[in-house]
């Protein structure tokens, strides 16, 4: 099929409003999460924060058979999309900076096909509107409890006295109970154990 001029230029635009979203969205690459700071040790960007949320969420929807596990992730990778544009604000900074996430979503995802989706995606996350919205909200948690729990077991006193409020943000039960098997296994056993038999 022969592709006319016209047809040509509308896909070129939105090619080219895709790659500009794509680059956008990789800033969370290189956009640090605030926390650490007060934390006094670690470094962590806000898409290795993604990651790990998504890596927690695909585990807790396992075994629920009334969850839509791909919309959970979609939920998880989207969740801190905002911060491409207004960085990451830890819980000191949300005391005096009102940050504009849904104005940020809606200028980023101007003009993709599938940014009103995004941009739904994102208030749902917000507004934690559905099951898998909650559980999504539980994932971000879970990936704080477990990088708090590796800085608890390297020797952070901060990160202990950090645990017990991220807990109680937790919301349903299964995320609870991963908590806690979270916070009784030391961090390094998954290798330790089977090279050195210190973890058992």
């Amino acid at each position: 099929m022969e592709i006319t001029h016209r047809d040509h230029s509308t896909g070129h635009n939105d090619l080219k409003r895709l790659v500009r979203f794509l680059f956008e969205g990789n800033m969370l690459k290189r956009t640090w999460r605030t926390g650490y700071a007060f934390l006094g040790q670690g470094r962590e960007s806000v898409a290795a924060h993604t990651f790990g949320t998504l890596l927690m969420a695909f585990a807790l929807a396992k075994g629920e058979p009334d969850i839509d596990e791909l919309r959970l992730l979609k939920l998880c990778l989207i969740h801190d999309l905002p911060e491409a544009r207004t960085g990451d604000a830890n819980a000191v900074h949300k005391r005096y900076v009102t940050r504009h996430e849904e104005e940020a979503v809606r200028d980023m995802t101007k003009g993709l096909a599938w940014g009103a989706e995004l941009a739904a995606l994102f208030q749902e996350f917000q507004e934690r509107s559905s099951k898998e919205a909650i559980l999504a909200h539980d994932a971000d948690q879970l990936d704080m409890i477990l990088s708090l729990k590796m800085h608890l077991d390297t020797g952070s006193e901060d990160a202990l006295r950090w645990l017990p409020h991220v807990k109680k943000r937790l919301l349903t039960e299964k995320a609870k109970a991963l908590a806690e098997a979270i916070l009784q296994e030391h961090w390094a056993c998954w290798w330790m154990n089977e090279l050195i038999g210190e973890c058992e």
